[in-house]
């Protein structure tokens, strides 16, 4: 157990080391454990006791210390005494000139302030004055502006305009005068806008304006052009081949240059068109300016197109006017697209044509009822065909007004064939149908002049009087038909696309004739017939000179030896049909007793009469037809009557015949097989052959003979073998 002093020697040494802490916080570092020990072992009050006696100890070793060195102590506290006198001396100085110093600074302060201040207003001045000078500036640009548009600089307004809104109004945004100028910025361009399309709108007015005039010099210029074509084709014979607006024509054609839009007469200037396309192209406003212009050529196009017109007038001035202005305006189209093709489309063009052509068809019909004078309509149909030509030169698709040409073609026809109506008529009605006399050699050279006919004698070996083969319609339609067909082909100069339906239309009115029931007309409409087609290459000889050289293409295959053909034909048929009514008429008067109990001696009446008829016939109604036909009628009729003589013991009537029946019918056919035979034709013959056989198996006494097949071949071979069996049994 530790002793008492043990316990007062640690409680000195805690108390030593507080006291020599050498700073603050280590003594309260010292102190507080020192503290917390003691109390917690029960030595407080030793704590205390040692620390009193410590400061104890050091205050008389002070007072030990003071004690010996008094008066140095005094001596120093004397001096540090007038030390703190004169610090206080100097310290009254310094405060006095920190002071003077203080009141210096704020003069100087308030003199730098004033010159800040007169700086700053300087800076404001100078700042002002720039601030105006750009608002001056954007003032003078924002006028400048307004007299360029004035000047009507309309591209130079836009562009001082645009320099001012991207240049010049971000210096002063600051400012109101930028805010109210930017504002009025669009108002501006639409001023510019409109004031170009202003120009615009006269440009286009005055274009209207011009397009009569301009589509009358067009086509005076493709008139020109046809004149040289034919010049061309006068002294050479090539060029006639080839149509205007063909390739080698405007090959030909080259030498002649011929602006339509810039010449003597007429000068059209794209100036404002192409100044307004980039005006709207700046402002961004290309797609509204094609759609307002198409609009405004669309509203034009209606301006152009009158309400109806007259075909009537005596110089044609309404129709004129008509195309001329279509034509001026498509060709302002067609020229836009050239110069412009961003602005019009093709297909817009197109339709605006398309539709200005179906308006003209359209008033050209309505007033077609007006034309009652075939030459009055072959002008009109000149004029549109100049028309045509120009347009095609221009590219433009004519096949609806090519198409409208068979319109007014066909009332053309119709008007023609009224005038010619009444004199081929005539002709034809009062035609005796009978070989043309002739009796003077003035009056056959005249014939043959305006006949296509070629004598089978020459002229020299002819006497008169004589007999033409034909009959008088024949000269007097050849002289109708030359002038009816001249008539015609003139529709076809300088422009027609569709020569076959001239060929068609002019049909001969001959058929119509061959209804008549006189066999004596038929068979000399035959023998006229047989002229016409003779004629046909002269014929086509004459319509090739008729029509134009220039727009007709290659020879003329007329359809006429066709139909005189096919007339022919039906003027055989009529004449076997009329010689076979007569023959049925004849055997159809035969009075057959089939149960004849007496022989007859002579041939049948009707039998005489029938061979009579065909012997007449042919020496004097059908004396003038060619050999050949004559014997095709023979062969015809003898063929016809054989059948219908064999059909009358066929009938159901009869029952059964008689050996003298028979007998009589033998008769006839021998009488009618010996005329067969004076005709001196074998081919003729074997038309009896059947009527002939069938008569020798009726007059048989072994009828057998007829079911044996090789007596029947070699006998009976032409005998029907339905019709056999029949007559044996009746």
């Amino acid at each position: 157990m530790p002793s008492l002093d043990d316990q007062r020697n640690d409680t000195d040494a805690a108390a030593r080391q507080i006291v020599l802490s050498s700073s603050e916080s280590e003594y309260f570092n010292r102190l507080m454990p020192a503290i917390k020990d003691a109390d917690f072992s029960g030595k407080g009050g030793q704590l205390l006791q040692s620390l009193a006696q410590y400061s104890a100890k050091r205050e008389a070793e002070i007072e030990g210390i003071c004690s010996v060195n008094h008066q140095g102590f005094v001596s120093s506290v004397d001096q540090l005494s007038k030390v703190r006198d004169g610090s206080v001396a100097l310290m009254t100085d310094v405060l006095g000139l920190n002071q003077s110093i203080q009141s210096s600074t704020e003069k100087l302060a308030e003199q730098k302030k004033a010159l800040v201040e007169s700086r700053g207003v300087r800076q404001n001045i100078d700042e002002a004055n720039q601030a105006l000078h750009d608002c001056l500036e954007v003032l003078r640009l924002a006028n400048q502006v307004h007299d360029l548009l004035g000047r009507k600089n309309h591209y130079s307004a836009l562009r001082a305009l645009d320099e001012l809104q991207n240049v010049h109004l971000l210096e002063i945004t600051q400012y109101r005068l930028a805010e109210l100028i930017q504002k009025s910025v669009p108002a501006t361009k639409k001023l510019v806008g409109d004031a170009v399309m202003a120009d615009l709108n006269t440009w286009l007015f005055r274009i209207r304006e011009t397009s009569q005039f301009l589509g009358e010099v067009a086509f005076y210029h493709i008139e020109q052009r046809r004149t040289r074509q034919k010049d061309r084709a006068e002294n050479n014979v090539a060029p006639s081949n080839f149509k205007l607006n063909s390739a080698v024509e405007l090959v030909a054609d080259e030498d002649e240059e011929f602006d339509i839009l810039d010449n003597e007469d007429v000068q059209v200037d794209f100036t404002p068109l192409f100044e307004c396309m980039h005006i709207h192209n700046a402002l961004g406003q290309t797609d509204k300016f094609k759609i307002d212009y198409a609009a405004t050529r669309r509203q034009q196009k209606e301006l152009l197109m009158p309400i109806s017109i007259t075909l009537v007038d005596p110089e044609g001035a309404s129709l004129s006017e008509l195309l001329e202005g279509i034509a001026g305006f498509a060709i302002i189209e067609k020229a836009t697209i050239k110069k412009a093709p961003t602005l019009r489309s093709l297909t817009d063009v197109d339709e605006l044509w398309d539709s200005m052509c179906q308006t003209a068809i359209a008033l050209i019909s309505n007033a077609l009822y007006e034309v009652t004078n075939a030459e009055l309509l072959l002008k009109i149909k000149g004029v549109i065909a100049l028309f045509i030509q120009t347009m095609s030169s221009w590219n433009y698709p004519v096949r609806s007004l090519d198409t409208f040409l068979l319109t007014l073609f066909d009332k053309y026809a119709e008007l023609l064939k009224r005038r010619f109506s009444d004199d081929f008529q005539e002709i034809v009605s009062t035609d005796d149908y009978m070989p043309m006399p002739i009796h003077k050699a003035d009056e056959y050279d005249k014939v043959v002049n305006v006949s296509w006919y070629t004598p089978e004698k020459a002229r020299d070996e002819i006497r008169f009087p004589c007999v033409l083969p034909f009959s008088q319609m024949y000269p007097l339609c050849c002289i109708d038909i030359r002038n009816f067909l001249n008539q015609f082909y003139f529709f076809s100069d300088d422009h027609f696309q569709h020569p076959k339906i001239i060929d068609d239309t002019l049909k001969t009115s001959l058929v119509d004739r061959l209804s008549t029931q006189y066999l004596g007309q038929i068979v000399q409409i035959l023998i006229n017939l047989e002229h016409f087609e003779i004629a046909c290459q002269e014929l086509e000889q004459l319509l090739v000179a008729a029509r134009s050289n220039v727009s007709a293409g290659g020879a003329i295959a007329l359809k006429a030896s066709e139909e005189f053909r096919n007339s022919k034909k039906t003027a055989e048929k009529r004449i076997f049909e009329l010689v076979n009514s007569k023959i049925d008429d004849l055997i159809g008067t035969a009075e057959y007793d089939w149960m004849a109990s007496n022989f007859e001696t002579e041939p049948s009446n009707y039998m005489q009469t029938l061979t009579r008829y065909l012997s007449n016939i042919m020496n004097t109604v059908l004396l003038g037809l060619p050999t050949e036909i004559k014997e095709l009628i023979y062969f015809d009729a003898l063929s016809h009557a054989a059948t219908t003589i064999l059909s009358l013991p066929l009938s159901p009537e009869v029952k059964s015949i008689s050996p003298h029946g028979v007998a009589a019918l033998a008769k006839d056919v021998q009488y009618l097989t010996e005329f067969v035979n004076t005709l001196d034709n074998p081919i003729l013959k074997e038309n009896l052959d059947e009527l002939q056989q069938t008569v020798s198996l009726m007059q048989t006494e072994n009828s057998e003979e007829f079911y044996d097949v090789a007596t029947r071949n070699k006998k009976y071979g032409r005998v029907d073998a339905v019709n056999g069996p029949i007559l044996l049994e009746k």
